[in-house]
């Protein structure tokens, strides 16, 4: 080693910084999700971004901040349409849980419509800023039918089910008037569902919230007149009040967790699932519901 005293210099190095690590493992100065555990206190960021499919990437994070003490306080931002109606909810439920905690203020983006609010409706406060778009509270089932078309070219289908409504919402044939009642149920349901949710959440009666839920967008600054929002800000003010309901002094320190590194395949291979997965509505039937 001598007679390369380079060689020696880096291998020391990479020794010692294996050493560190090994030290800062034992002794728990490394948590979950990476933040070194000092005494700082930090407003942990959760992304809700584009389509909601899929609830677990989200559930993960927001369980990792509720086990770590270095978050204070959590800033939910949201940049989504909505999507399909089961992961909204689960994450609703898991935000919900996570503001018994530590406190949770949702920070609209561009849109936080649809299933975009009804998950910004569990936080603590929400901030808008005046342009973003948001409301759109409702539900909608769309169907395609092709019947006409396949008639055109000569096409036949022949189907064999085990009871009156296995091929409900079939894009083969026109849709029966009691078929339509057991969707327009369905719908009447879930719409129920998010008006309960976004009444008990934002402490307003229930008949106030069925006046707004029409599906409508809003903007952030008429949002705020009509109680579905409570401050207009950007990211940074609700950063800011976030830190200050949990008690921090000073500049808050904004956590954001590592993004997945995804090459232009794995990319494109999960936006086209993400779509499929929202247009299907997540149900084995094929029929596509999501919150609108």
């Amino acid at each position: 080693m001598r007679k390369h005293p380079l060689l020696f210099g880096f291998v020391l190095l990479i020794g010692v910084g294996i050493v560190c690590m090994l030290v800062m493992h034992t002794f728990g100065l490394l948590n979950g999700v990476g933040i070194p555990l000092t005494a700082k206190e930090y407003v942990g960021v959760v992304d809700v971004e584009g389509i909601i499919s899929d609830s677990r990437k989200i559930i993960k994070l927001c369980d990792d901040y509720e086990k770590d003490d270095d978050i204070r306080a959590v800033v939910l931002r949201i940049n989504s349409p909505g999507g399909a109606v089961v992961p909204a909810q689960e994450i609703f439920d898991r935000i919900r849980d996570l503001a018994v905690t530590k406190p949770v203020v949702a920070s609209m983006g561009t849109v936080a419509a649809s299933g975009g609010y009804y998950i910004a409706s569990a936080a603590d406060l929400i901030v808008a800023n005046p342009g973003t778009i948001t409301g759109s509270i409702g539900v909608i089932v769309q169907f395609s039918h092709i019947h006409d078309l396949l008639e055109k070219i000569g096409l036949k289908t022949t189907v064999v089910k085990s009871g009156e409504y296995k091929d409900i919402g079939s894009p083969l044939r026109e849709m029966e008037p009691r078929e339509r009642i057991i969707f327009q149920d369905l719908v009447d349901d879930i719409y129920d569902q998010f008006v309960t949710a976004v009444s008990q959440s934002r402490s307003l009666p229930k008949d106030e919230v069925l006046k707004l839920a029409d599906g409508r967008i809003f903007t952030g600054r008429q949002a705020q007149d009509v109680g579905l929002v409570d401050e207009i800000g950007s990211f940074d003010h609700a950063a800011a009040r976030a830190a200050e309901i949990a008690g921090i002094v000073g500049v808050p320190q904004v956590f954001y967790p590592k993004k997945e590194k995804r090459g232009l395949l794995r990319y494109l291979i999960g936006e086209i699932r993400n779509e499929i997965e929202y247009e299907m509505g997540r149900t084995q039937t094929g029929i596509s519901y999501r919150m609108k």
